[in-house]
């Protein structure tokens, strides 16, 4: 999931991330050595990592602060003909290649034909990333507090060219991701917008970015919750949880950051959690238009009032709702009115007042119980 302040996120040993956990069985079994014929159909011939296309890759990023809805929104463009949703691209070194978390379709990372075929395609196989080095680029170049030295980064050499190290892998995944899938559009539900900015440096994607907000209050709420992350074996791990205080400043700093990229030029387009939910067939037809896509496929025919149909899919990594298929009732979450604390709903109110108002939430709302 998407990492906070620098409290969620730990950088792991480099000894661990060389090596990363392997189902049991030894090195070898994390890759089965029969692919699915489906998967192996879409391979890119010669296969090896050396025939991906330079054509565009259209990416589609769903950006702001965690906890906002983005899982849901990127399993409802991923309905539209032509469009994949990939789940959190960014987390695919660490919860797919280390510790093996389960794709959106059930399977473990490693056991996954079409992750075994994106990883062929744009490297060779997983077994051939140097993963040690792509993980110290990550955790130093894709982080909150990176942003700001990212627009310097062609003023000093050795920064710049960590930057291109790091691009030219993204740039192999994303291109792979679009030739196994063969999908038009990729849509990534990342957040965090130092990925956003890495995607905006690299030629060969065609970035549009969604902007992805949800009431302050109800996020910080949501934030103090326990909730399990969904793992493929092992002991139980949850993720983090923030303080009223601290969710206000993230929000704050993650949404003002996502909103700079549309000064930067890339193409924007704001929406709420709320009006999502309130009107999900219009408000996700307006962004499959900003994502690109016209005529009947523009218009989401999967989503019937507030009931929006489900196929599987291949994300990567996001929230557990992810493993839902079929049918799905979209409801928003308002617990927060009734349950908050009264005191907590006042110091998030004022922390955040600057940005709530401007995005049109009210300062007041209804007492709690």
């Amino acid at each position: 999931m998407s990492g906070g302040f620098g409290t969620s996120e730990s950088v792991p040993p480099a000894s661990e991330a060389a090596y990363a956990p392997r189902p049991a069985g030894g090195p070898d079994s994390a890759r089965p050595a029969k692919v699915s014929p489906a998967a192996a159909s879409a391979r890119p011939q010669p296969s090896g990592g050396t025939a991906l296309s330079q054509a565009t890759v259209q990416v589609r990023y769903i950006g702001g602060f965690g906890r906002s809805g983005s899982t849901m929104l990127d399993l409802m463009l991923g309905q539209a003909p032509g469009v994949f949703s990939a789940g959190e691209v960014r987390e695919i070194w660490q919860s797919g290649l280390v510790e093996n978390r389960l794709c959106g379709c059930g399977q473990p990372f490693h056991d996954c034909s079409f992750w075994l075929a994106v990883g062929e395609a744009g490297f060779g196989g997983w077994d051939r990333l140097p993963l040690a080095n792509i993980l110290r680029l990550r955790y130093s170049l894709d982080r909150p507090w990176s942003f700001p030295a990212l627009p310097v980064s062609g003023m000093v050499g050795p920064l710049q060219a960590r930057i291109q190290e790091y691009t030219g892998t993204l740039e192999r995944l994303y291109g792979a991701i679009a030739e196994v899938s063969g999908a038009k559009v990729i849509v990534d539900s990342s957040n965090l917008p130092s990925h956003a900015f890495l995607l905006r440096m690299m030629p060969a994607i065609d970035l549009r970015l969604i902007h992805l907000i949800r009431d302050s209050r109800a996020v910080a709420w949501s934030w103090q919750k326990r909730v399990e992350k969904v793992r493929s074996g092992g002991p139980s791990e949850y993720l983090p949880q923030y303080s009223p205080a601290g969710s206000s400043l993230r929000w704050m700093y993650y949404n003002g950051l996502t909103q700079s990229l549309r000064r930067l030029g890339v193409p924007y387009h704001l929406v709420r959690y709320e009006d999502l939910v309130d009107n999900p067939y219009q408000v996700t037809a307006d962004l499959l238009r900003h994502a690109g896509l016209t005529g009947d496929a523009a218009e989401p025919s999967y989503i019937e009032g507030h009931r929006v149909k489900l196929k599987p899919n291949h994300t990567v990594e996001g929230n557990p709702m992810r493993f839902v298929t079929g049918d799905l009732d979209l409801r928003a979450d308002q617990a927060w009115q009734r349950q908050m604390p009264r005191r907590e709903r006042r110091m998030v109110t004022a922390l955040t007042l600057p940005m709530l108002g401007a995005y049109g939430y009210p300062v007041t709302g209804p007492a709690s119980s």
